[in-house]
Parts: structure tokens; C-alpha cells; sequence
């Protein structure tokens, strides 16, 4: 097949190019064009993305700020609930943890909590559970103290007879003495203190019908008791906290009482608290007390905390712990610590705030713990006496915290405790105003350990006091 070749001409190329006459002709800039299209296209895609990324950072920017205005009026009108419901779950959280603890202390013991009280010992040094188990209470030693014997006196073998004189027996209006208590004159008190080998002094259960009644049952288990560990509730004031953190050997050789009065039996068994068979809740032994003999059940309390030895007449040591607070430490190995390893006969905690009698009364006043007119009276009489406002005594400080009395049954500290009971009968039931005066007028008892304040918080869990006590005169 033959080819035909048809010339041409330049101007009739260009008449077949569609485009205007102005544009130039596309021979040799096809390519050229192609090239500036993507660089075009490129530049496109990349002003829209930083367009995105613009609008994306001002949607952001403008979001932040409406949750940040949103924050601030909520802050504002809606304070109130805010801090409300985290304060309400605290307080929620506060009572439960009240609660199980109470609960948890009501009538058993928890092994468990043993371990953890032994770990957060700072101030009181006991022995290794070890050594705790076989501890052997020491051997009774005649005492080498100036005060041998001790004469009670009471209505029955005519104590109340001075020489010609026949001391009154009925209390007079500005004192709290009674039949249980004997009426103790100014001058018996003043020669209370001047002691000899034998001492006399009023000490409680003066008289048959004086009060502060206990079972037959009851008698004869305290008479059983070597060492005791002892509280009291009068007036349904407190509950009763069960001991933790004892060896097996204070279980076996330690009683464990607790004094209540009717009101207390009571409001416990109201709260299903109720004694067994045993006379028994928990490890602790209660006993019943009936015709208390004060009105004021501050001043009945006195009784168990500072006449142990007339309650356990054979008991040779004694730890009271007042009602608000539950022991956490085992009784044999604090005896080992703060009075043999020491050789004292009385251990006691120093008040934690203040160090003079006289401060405390003032102190005592303004918080309304008593009636003024008898601190004053007090006080007074022990300006007269020639009491010094010392801030320290033999060393030591001269305020004591009495919650824990750890001490040993002698002739010289049961006398100590007969004169500060008398002290607290003539004026008033805040015992630590009398402690440091009996100490100071006492003088010959020196070896009392008077331990910190530290000492006395591992000693006890406070759990503070729970109800108001009711008083036995309706």
C-alpha cells in the first residue's frame, strides 16, 4: 500500500489549534505546564490543611474556653454542694470507723490487733512476747518502808472515839462526808499525815450501812485476785471496752473487773449488752454495786479507782484505767516496765498541758468541770497549808493525768491512796488538784514513776466519754 505525504504549512498547523489566536502554541510547553498544575495542587493541599489545622486550633482554643467559663460558673453557684459532699463522705467515713471499732471491742477480744499496737511502740519499752509469756511475778519482800501497817478507821471498833471527845457523825454542810466514809475532822486530817510505823487514817467503808453493796459471789472472787485490772461505770456514762494485746499468762493470772452500778446494768442490757451465767462479758467480770454512797457518780467512781485495796484485799499489784478508755497492752508486762525494771511502787502519767495545781484550777473553772467556790475553797486551803506554786516536785513534774494508776499494794501506797481519796471527799472529785498536795505532804513516798504522756497513749486507746452519767437521786 503506497503512502501519500501531504505537505503542510506552518500557518495551516497553527489554524488547527483550537485554542484563541493570542494564547501561544503548545509546541515544546506541554510538559512545562504539567509541572506548575502539581506544584499548584501541592500548594493547594497544603493551605487546606493549614486552613484545618488553623480552624481545628481556634475550634479547640474557643471549646477550652467555654469548658473553662462553664468550670468557673459552676464553681461559683454550685460551692456549697462541692464542698458538701466530700465533707459528708468524711464524716460518713469518720462514723463508720467509729462504729466498727466500738463494735468490734463490745464483748471479745481481737487477737489482730495485738500485732498491730506492738508495732507502734515508741515510749513504752515491754519485754518480747517471749519473755512475756514466762514472766514470774516477783516474791514478796517485807517492806523497808518507814509506814508497816495501816489501821482503818471504821464505826465498828470505836474509831470514832478521840480521847473524851465524840467526833461528829453527821456531815456537815460544806463537806461530802458520810457514813461510808467516816467524818473526818481538820485535826485527823492534819495528823493523817504524820506517819509512823503504823498508820491511821479513814479509808472508805466506815460503816456497815455506808453503801457501795457487792454480792456475796463477787466478794469472794476479788478475794481471789493477785493482780487485777480495774474500771468502773456509774450512771450509764460509758461502755465497757474490751482489753486487747494480753499474754496468755496475764489471761490466766490477771482479773479483770468491771464496776457498774443498776443504771449502767441497765442502759447495757438495753443495748444487748448483757452479762452471762459466769457474771462475765467478754474477759471482764462485772460487778454489780448497789446503794452507791454519793450523788455525784464522778465522786462514786473514786472509789474503785483509789480504794483497790480495800475492794482486793489480797491483791499485790492493781492497774485502773478509767471507763472512756480501753487497755491495749498486757497488764504483767506493764507492771515489769513501769514498776519493777524502775523499782517504784506508784507509776503515773504527767499532765500534758500544764504543771501547777493552781493553773489546773483555773483551768478546771473555766471549763466548767466544777463548781468554783469549791476549787477556790481548795486552793485556799492550800495556800494555808503553805503549798508552793512549783512547777516541778522532787524532779519530776508536779501535775499528774490519773486515767492510768499502775501501782504496788504496800502499806505506804495504800495509806497515799486512803489520804487522797479523803482530800477528794473534802473538796472536789477533779483528782489531779489533790495528787500533788498529798504527794508533797506525804513525803517519805519518793519512788513513783511519773511516765509521759506518750507512755499513757500506748497504754490506753482513748475512746472518749459516751453518754451523760445519770445520777442516783432522780
Amino acid at each position: 500500500m503506497s503512502s501519500i505525504s501531504i505537505p503542510i504549512s506552518d500557518d495551516e498547523f497553527d489554524s488547527l489549534d483550537p485554542r484563541p489566536p493570542s494564547m501561544p502554541p503548545t509546541s515544546g510547553l506541554l510538559k512545562p505546564r504539567q509541572i506548575r498544575s502539581r506544584q499548584h495542587i501541592l500548594q493547594d493541599c497544603h493551605e487546606k490543611q493549614n486552613h484545618r489545622h488553623q480552624s481545628f486550633g481556634q475550634r479547640s482554643k474557643k471549646k477550652n474556653e467555654i469548658l473553662t467559663r462553664a468550670f468557673v460558673i459552676i464553681i461559683k453557684n454550685r460551692w456549697g454542694l462541692i464542698v458538701f459532699f466530700p465533707l459528708f463522705g468524711l464524716i460518713l467515713f469518720g462514723l463508720w470507723r467509729i462504729f466498727s471499732l466500738t463494735h468490734h471491742n463490745m464483748g471479745r477480744v481481737d487477737p489482730n490487733i495485738r500485732v498491730s499496737v506492738k508495732r507502734q511502740k515508741s515510749c513504752l519499752k515491754l519485754l518480747a512476747q517471749e519473755e512475756l509469756e514466762n514472766l514470774e511475778i516477783p516474791s514478796m519482800v517485807t517492806p523497808s518502808f518507814p509506814v508497816k501497817r495501816v489501821v482503818y478507821l471504821s464505826e465498828a471498833d470505836g474509831s470514832y472515839i478521840d480521847g473524851n471527845i465524840t467526833l461528829p457523825r453527821q456531815p456537815s454542810e460544806s463537806t461530802r462526808f458520810n457514813m461510808f466514809t467516816g467524818y473526818q475532822t481538820i485535826h485527823q486530817r492534819e495528823q493523817s499525815y504524820k506517819v509512823n510505823e503504823t498508820a491511821v487514817a479513814h479509808c472508805g467503808f466506815c460503816s456497815e450501812n455506808g453503801g457501795f453493796k457487792v454480792s456475796d459471789d463477787d466478794k469472794s472472787y476479788m478475794q481471789t485476785c493477785q493482780v487485777v485490772v480495774s474500771t468502773c461505770a456509774f450512771g450509764g456514762g460509758d461502755d465497757l471496752y474490751q482489753p486487747i494485746g494480753m499474754s496468755l499468762l496475764s489471761l490466766r493470772k490477771v482479773c479483770y473487773v468491771a464496776f457498774w452500778d443498776e443504771i449502767t446494768l441497765q442502759t447495757q442490757e438495753a443495748d444487748r449488752h448483757k452479762i452471762d451465767d459466769n457474771h462475765m462479758i467478754g474477759i471482764w467480770r462485772v460487778v454489780v454495786v448497789r446503794e452507791l454512797p454519793f450523788a455525784d457518780q464522778r465522786l462514786n467512781g473514786k472509789i474503785p479507782k483509789m480504794l483497790a485495796h480495800r475492794l482486793f484485799p489480797q491483791a499485790r499489784y492493781s492497774i485502773w484505767v478509767d471507763s472512756k478508755s480501753q487497755f491495749q497492752q498486757d497488764p504483767l508486762g506493764v507492771l515489769e516496765a513501769l514498776l519493777w525494771r524502775t523499782g517504784s511502787v506508784l507509776a503515773i502519767s504527767e499532765h500534758g498541758a500544764r504543771s501547777s495545781i493552781y493553773d489546773e484550777g483555773k483551768a478546771v473553772v473555766g471549763k466548767h468541770k466544777a463548781i468554783p467556790e469549791e476549787v477556790e475553797a481548795q486552793l485556799f486551803q492550800y495556800r494555808q497549808d503553805g503549798f508552793p506554786n512549783e512547777k516541778r516536785f522532787n524532779g519530776k513534774k508536779a501535775l499528774a493525768e490519773a486515767s492510768v494508776v499502775v501501782r504496788e499494794h504496800t502499806p505506804l501506797t495504800n495509806l497515799f491512796m486512803c489520804l487522797w481519796f479523803n482530800e477528794v471527799v473534802r473538796f472536789t472529785s477533779r483528782d489531779q488538784l489533790s495528787f500533788p498536795f498529798v504527794l508533797r505532804q506525804l513525803s517519805i513516798l519518793k519512788n513513783i514513776n511519773m511516765f509521759p504522756v506518750c507512755t499513757r497513749k500506748e497504754l490506753v486507746n482513748s475512746m472518749g466519754h459516751k453518754r451523760k452519767p445519770r445520777s442516783q437521786i432522780s
